[in-house]
């Protein structure tokens, strides 16, 4: 049965755990004391999990003719089978209690991409591995929000990464009952906005799927939905499309607003635009307008709160 906690998956070096090769670890300071506050996290150590002690050699990516092994820079102890073993179980067996995932760059075993690929004489190497827990957990989870640590130094991927994890929990909230066209047409009405400041394509063509549902299987529909709003969110929202969507939200105002009213938010708007703001600045606007003049649809909007405001991660966006 779900619940209203939200689970994040995480390796466990991140966490502050002393699993790494030299016994050390990569705690992540926002993952462990901001965003720690909002989440609960399931460790994983894929190394230490197949059976490597701590201390233990450094492994990496090595290719041997057509396949790759993750094993010493001598080319022995090839723990890759076992690691994909161990990542196929976890993807499995533990994914779908998960909301979103956060790797540790740069691993031969979690890395998300970018993986350094040596050759056998370990003379050179290519950066174009995926760390192979990492790669099955993607695999079989293609909805999942997966990010590394040193990505999450970018807000606006911080920021991105979040948002997602937060919608994908509301799905999995919304898809534990039996779903309808009408929970999945007053889901979307929600994550209207969000959609259209992320991908107004996805915004348009979902609006269309949902309209134009002839009454077949519901669970196809519902596949397809989700694949293409978590596809649409994936990409951070431009300051354009910001702006194009916090004009929308403005024109609700247009009745409500003194003239110098809407001329304060079009400026809030125009700065944000322009970059002399990040855009906290003119959501908290709209946020104020609307307690003074409730509009329940707007109410609803997921854009206005996608997570928790003591985050504070639209104060760098």
């Amino acid at each position: 049965m779900q619940t209203d906690t939200i689970k994040i998956g995480i390796s466990a070096c991140l966490a502050g755990e002393k699993v790494r090769f030299d016994t050390g670890h990569k705690k992540s300071n926002f993952c462990m004391d901001e965003l720690g506050k909002h989440v609960e996290y399931t460790r994983f150590c894929p190394e230490v999990a197949v059976g490597l002690p701590i201390p233990r050699p450094t492994i990496r990516q090595v290719r041997v003719g057509d396949t790759i092994k993750v094993c010493r820079p001598d080319g022995t102890g090839d723990v890759g089978p076992k690691l994909t073993e161990y990542g196929k179980k976890v993807a499995t067996e533990q994914a779908k209690n998960l909301s979103g995932f956060v790797f540790c760059a740069k691993s031969p075993s979690c890395g998300m991409e970018r993986i350094k690929i040596y050759n056998e004489a370990g003379t050179g190497n290519t950066s174009e591995g995926v760390g192979f827990f990492a790669e099955q957990i993607m695999k079989h989870n293609p909805l999942l929000p997966c990010e590394e640590n040193g990505r999450l130094n970018d807000m606006h991927l911080r920021e991105n990464f979040v948002m997602r994890v937060y919608a994908y929990k509301q799905w999995q909230l919304l898809a534990s009952d039996p779903l309808t066209v009408h929970k999945l047409t007053q889901f979307h009405s929600q994550y209207k906005y969000l959609l259209m400041a992320h991908n107004y394509q996805a915004y348009r063509d979902l609006g269309n799927l949902l309209g134009t549902y002839n009454g077949d299987d519901i669970n196809a529909l519902a596949d397809e939905y989700i694949l293409g709003l978590m596809n649409g969110l994936k990409k951070p929202a431009s300051r354009r499309n910001n702006c194009n969507t916090l004009m929308h939200l403005q024109g609700y105002f247009k009745k409500d607003l003194s003239k110098i009213e809407k001329q304060e938010l079009r400026d809030a708007i125009d700065e944000y635009r322009q970059g002399l703001v990040p855009l906290y600045v003119p959501l908290t606007l709209l946020k104020h307008h609307l307690k003074v003049h409730p509009n329940e649809y707007l109410e609803k909007q997921v854009f206005f709160n996608p997570y928790p405001n003591e985050l504070k991660l639209r104060y760098g966006i």
